[in-house]
């Protein structure tokens, strides 16, 4: 089992992208929470947002994914969260430096925008990749300075 332990929610749009990338990590050793949803009934994204950005703020050392109709509502929601970072991911670049360089332990997935074998590399490349630290460091500390200021 890999070290990094995440969790991962997806609202109706995300479901089918959800589900690929869960097999994905299952079968690559990693422990994964599923937060849902697991039927295609509607379902608003800032419900599951919120509910796993909280949880990854309460869990350090968690990363999680999440998925909807373009990854963009559900990254808004997830840095609604103090002490979360979520980047929506298109291409592999943003992917690496989600971490690399903003230290986001969430990323967020677009099932409209994304197909299944791009997805499953961009999120090897998140998973590969840790926060470098140096000059990014010091904008990830005025970033979490913001988050304690709100």
């Amino acid at each position: 089992m890999k070290e990094i332990s995440l969790i991962i929610g997806a609202d109706h749009l995300g479901l089918p992208l959800k589900n690929t990338i869960k097999e994905h990590l299952l079968k690559n050793n990693y422990k994964v929470d599923d937060l849902g949803v697991n039927t295609d009934d509607m379902v608003d994204y800032p419900d599951i947002g919120e509910k796993l950005a909280k949880k990854i703020a309460s869990t350090p050392g968690h990363r999680g994914i999440l998925f909807c109709g373009t990854g963009a509502g559900m990254a808004i929601v997830a840095n609604k969260i103090p002490g979360v970072r979520a980047v929506c991911i298109n291409d592999p670049y943003t992917a690496e430096r989600a971490i690399a360089s903003n230290n986001a332990q969430v990323v967020t997935l677009g099932s409209l925008i994304t197909g299944p074998e791009v997805a499953k590399k961009l999120v090897d490349i998140w998973l590969s990749n840790e926060f470098q630290q140096g000059r990014s460091g010091t904008k990830v500390d005025k970033i979490n300075k913001i988050d304690k200021s709100a």
